[in-house]
């Protein structure tokens, strides 16, 4: 009864264990290089930004701005605080919000405005200010310039802000109840903004603003222009709740607003839908989390990349969509517009337009075809086009992602952040690495090659798993960062680890682009730290290690800390731990325990051929994990993987194989931790065989030889290789 139990629960767990790669190692964070940030007192560390030229990362936290190094940010250089007036907190507590938490300043815009300044905005109580930081006294020069619509309200309201040429695009709501949304541009000279009505911006999530400059070379001589992402509550269809949906959004940079028809207000706004799902198994994506353009000089356009997740996402599934501009600008384009139904009584709201278009194209920028029409600012616009834009700010068409697909799809983890870099291996192929954090302070990095998605590794970044809030890549090579930002603190980590890797076979099986086997040095490099880089350093995106016979055993042991092997279908996600005095510690050497059924008490006997689930389960700390032997073989294929966060901060593992075998097979699965190796074993015959008469015997002495090996390091590694004779995945 047990097993038949056991089968059905491991078909279902099957089914949910289908959703995206599982990382190869997952590090935590004590065993990888990290350096940490943080002051005492101080919170939400949320606000980031990275002079690559000076090497100093400046921190937007609660009331206070500092200045670390960059290459190494345990470094403070300078720091200014920036509170709240004792009067101010008073009438902010007097309209209903906490004097302790919700009345003080946080730091939510931080842009370089030139060399020698910022451009700083606080929430101030619930009134928003900004300022000018100057850079060489490091003090604010107290201009307290209303911050209203360029700063929220709210420290938990969402906002996003961008400085092109010396102007504040922000997205953020423009009064203190939350209810008017806006994108605008903060300019002395041409201040603009978006209409405040529902079609415009309907209760926005703002997520994130980027610009993107024309091509000098482009013989449309078009304008820049400026995306703000977002997610809205639905104008398209009505449900009995609020359906999200996630936008793109642009304006040009050359917008002056209409002359008489929406003065002071954008003529070249445009929205549409940001497609990420996978029809087939159902899965619609439609909340955006963050989003992270690419622009490199080897990209022929930038790519958008988008980190989503369902709005009900009670399974834990988060995906990554990529976009090329050239789509987004086809939508915009060429695409068609939506109108207000006018049918009664239907879920649709809105309808495609099938009209005339009037001319010039309402939301495009005024660029050469406009000019040849006499059209040299959007001021000279006429009436008809702008009244177009105004009740036609919605697309029909969507923007698909590239492949019409997400890049990946991954369960049981909320992503929150992402960052892209494009890599050069050795051989000269270019791979954009994605760094993707979670809402559980760990960091996935993960590549796409001709094959599917692979996550390289998992780095536990906050040792208390705090939700990570901002992400930033540095890009000089050699010298390049991740920071990441929480409510505890700031963390810097290199962008990758190669001399973790003890082996070649390690080294190159981590398909890791930024590492490489120098095999004079016997040694897993950081390529680009290197000042020559010889032709005979092996590296394999692909995961082929066949180069490493000749420089290297065959036979390796897995890096220390790596947690997860990719042959195994692992939950890889941290157990949730409540904040304990040494979160640095704490059950992190628990005992490894096997529970019942042991696999001596599971089937015996079998027919040929005959299918069958085989099951182990234990409890140990956070590093603890199973492999599956089969007659003294790894087994790599039919092997599930699941694990739940104990209270204690201990795990319990559950692992399933599904097999079917043709003779007299021996199983063993082996948990394994820092804190020891406990196994299982079972010898199944197959009925009719002629050896059921001796597998008793045989099957005791293994188990003596087992326990002998469990005592002593040097017999547990010669364990290890006999169920690992293809070497670590």
């Amino acid at each position: 009864m047990a097993l038949v139990l056991y089968g059905a629960v491991s078909l279902f767990l099957g089914m949910a264990a289908a959703f995206g790669p599982v990382p190869r190692i997952t590090w935590e964070h004590k065993e990888v290089h990290l350096v940490y940030f943080q002051e005492p007192e101080i919170f939400n560390y949320s606000t980031l930004l990275l002079s690559e030229d000076k090497d100093v990362l400046y921190v937007g936290a609660r009331e206070v701005i500092f200045a670390l190094n960059a290459l190494n940010i345990t470094e403070k250089k300078q720091e200014v605080f920036w509170k709240v007036t004792e009067d101010k907190k008073t009438k902010c507590a007097e309209k209903g919000k906490s004097k302790q938490t919700e009345c003080l300043n946080y730091v939510r815009v931080l842009q370089q405005l030139d060399d020698t300044s910022l451009y700083v905005c606080g929430t101030n109580a619930f009134q928003p200010i900004c300022d000018h930081l100057n850079l060489t006294s490091f003090k604010l020069v107290g201009r307290n310039d209303d911050g209203k619509g360029r700063c929220p309200f709210d420290p938990a309201q969402s906002y996003t802000s961008v400085m092109v040429d010396g102007d504040l695009y922000s997205g953020t709501s423009y009064n203190f109840l939350g209810s008017e949304p806006i994108i605008s541009r903060n300019s002395l000279q041409n201040p603009l903004r978006t209409e405040y009505a529902i079609p415009w911006l309907n209760e926005p999530n703002f997520i994130f603003a980027d610009v993107i400059r024309a091509d000098p070379n482009s013989a449309d001589e078009d304008d820049d222009k400026v995306y703000f992402f977002f997610t809205e509550v639905s104008v398209e269809y009505e449900f009995l709740g609020k359906l999200m949906i996630p936008r793109i959004a642009r304006v040009c940079k050359g917008d002056q607003g209409g002359h008489r028809t929406l003065q002071k207000k954008w003529t070249s706004y445009l929205k549409a839908r940001l497609l990420c799902s996978v029809p087939e198994k159902n899965l619609f994506f439609n909340v955006v989390n963050d989003v992270f353009i690419l622009k490199t000089p080897s990209s022929k356009e930038p790519v958008i990349y988008g980190v989503f997740s369902p709005q009900l996402n009670n399974v834990g599934l988060s995906a990554v969509c990529a976009y090329n501009i050239s789509t987004v600008e086809d939508v915009f384009a060429k695409g068609k517009y939506m109108q207000i139904a006018t049918v009664e009584q239907s879920h649709t709201k809105w309808l495609r337009y099938n009209g005339e278009i009037p001319k010039p194209r309402p939301g495009a920028c005024i660029n050469k075809e406009a000019r040849a029409d006499n059209i040299t600012t959007t001021l000279n616009l006429p009436d008809k086009t702008l009244q177009f834009v105004k009740d036609h700010p919605l697309m029909d068409d969507s923007v698909a992602p590239i492949g019409d697909r997400p890049r990946l799809v991954k369960r049981d983890v909320k992503y929150t952040q992402i960052v892209v870099d494009r890599v050069q291996a050795l051989n000269g192929t270019l791979y954009d690495v994605m760094f993707i954090s979670t809402d559980r302070g760990a960091l996935h990095k993960a590549i796409g090659y001709e094959n599917g998605m692979h996550i390289i590794e998992e780095t536990q970044l906050f040792p208390n798993f705090e939700p990570i809030q901002t992400l930033l890549l540095s890009s000089k090579k050699g010298k390049q960062y991740l920071y990441a930002g929480s409510n505890a603190g700031v963390v810097q980590s290199p962008v990758a680890f190669c001399d973790k890797y003890t082996s070649c076979v390690d080294c190159v099986l981590a398909r890791d682009p930024y590492c490489a086997w120098n095999p004079h040095a016997s040694l897993c490099v950081d390529i680009f730290k290197e000042r020559e880089i010889e032709r005979d350093w092996i590296q394999n995106i692909s995961g082929d290690a066949s180069s490493c016979t000749a420089a290297s055993s065959p036979i390796t042991f897995p890096p220390t800390g790596s947690s997860s092997l990719s042959c195994m279908e692992s939950d890889s996600r941290p157990p949730s731990i409540s904040p304990q005095p040494d979160v640095w510690s704490s059950a992190d050497f628990a005992t490894v325990t096997l529970m019942p059924p042991f696999l001596s008490d599971q089937i015996r006997h079998v027919g040929a051929q005959t299918t069958f689930f085989l099951f182990c389960q234990a409890t140990g700390p956070r590093d603890a994990y199973f492999v599956w032997g089969k007659n003294g073989q790894k087994m790599e294929a039919c092997v599930s993987h699941q694990t739940q966060a104990l209270a204690d901060g201990r795990r319990h593992l559950l692992s399933w194989v599904k097999d079917a075998i043709a003779q007299d097979s021996e199983y063993c699965c082996r948990v394994i931790s820092k804190a020891g190796t406990k196994t299982s074993t079972s010898y199944i015959t197959v009925e009719g065989s002629s050896y059921q008469d001796t597998w008793s015997k045989e099957f005791a002495n293994w188990r003596s030889v087992v326990s002998e090996h469990d005592r002593r390091m040097e017999s547990w590694k010669k364990t290890w290789e006999s169920c690992n004779q293809k070497g670590a995945v």
